[in-house]
């Protein structure tokens, strides 16, 4: 178990998986910093009046160069280094569309521009942090969608790309890293209950809170493990091997 202190930084943590995985760091005894989409999320008000010495709130949208550079001058004003990255931030987009329907290309590079542009982005500008940690660790959150191996759906165009592309990132960055003691783990959260599709998906099987738990479980199963001889893995929440 590690004992020292431990810092991270998680994207998309207005609500769902991003905001459980907060709630678990802070039990986990990280400090925190997350970064909210939103412009008031309530939620992330409250955990920031129970643990002010371990959360930071920070105002940022993945998709812009200039919101993830202040996010970072803002994370380095208080830390020198950071153990756990995670890129959590993502949009839907169109899910009806097939090859034989209209198809909304300008959606599509937002939908780019956030799932797969914006965790590089996230990732390049604050390696200098991770690279720091004592953990080094950056956990991509994708999705089974990204699987090019096991697709089955006709539709889905941009959240399947842009998770597909995600991965191979994530295999790129990892081979970039692991000389230096970091590494890349990419994870399916499962089926979530979240608002993704804009109302809450009550049929799904696991809440976020599950889903967190579950995730991080995978990750400090990992820290302890040799990084160098370690492969950047494609799982589910659950630690189920999944196809590239």
């Amino acid at each position: 178990m590690i004992v020292l202190k431990k810092t991270a930084f998680v994207t998309g943590a207005d609500r769902g998986v991003g905001l459980a995985l907060v709630k678990c760091l802070l039990e986990l005894e990280y400090d925190v910093f997350a970064g909210q989409y939103a412009d008031h999320v309530p939620q992330l008000d409250e955990l920031k009046e129970a643990h002010a010495d371990r959360l930071q709130v920070l105002q940022l949208d993945i998709s812009s160069d200039e919101s993830v550079a202040r996010a970072f001058a803002a994370t380095a004003a208080r830390t020198d280094q950071l153990d756990l990255l995670i890129n959590n931030g993502a949009i839907l987009g169109d899910i009806t569309a097939t090859v034989l329907d209209p198809l909304h290309y300008a959606e599509m590079l937002d939908v780019f521009n956030v799932n797969t542009i914006g965790s590089l982005r996230m990732s390049q500008t604050f390696m200098p942090l991770l690279l720091k940690g004592e953990s080094k660790f950056l956990l991509n959150i994708s999705s089974e969608a990204g699987s090019i191996s096991d697709c089955y759906r006709d539709s889905w165009y941009a959240y399947c790309m842009s998770k597909a592309a995600l991965n191979m990132q994530s295999k790129l960055i990892h081979n970039g890293i692991k000389q230096l003691g970091g590494r890349v783990l990419v994870v399916h959260p499962g089926w979530v209950q979240t608002y993704m599709q804009g109302k809450l998906d009550a049929a799904a099987t696991l809440t976020p809170e599950q889903s967190a738990s579950s995730i991080l479980k995978l990750v400090e199963a990992r820290i302890s493990l040799d990084a160098a001889a370690a492969d950047c893995e494609y799982v589910d929440y659950a630690g189920n091997v999944l196809n590239w």
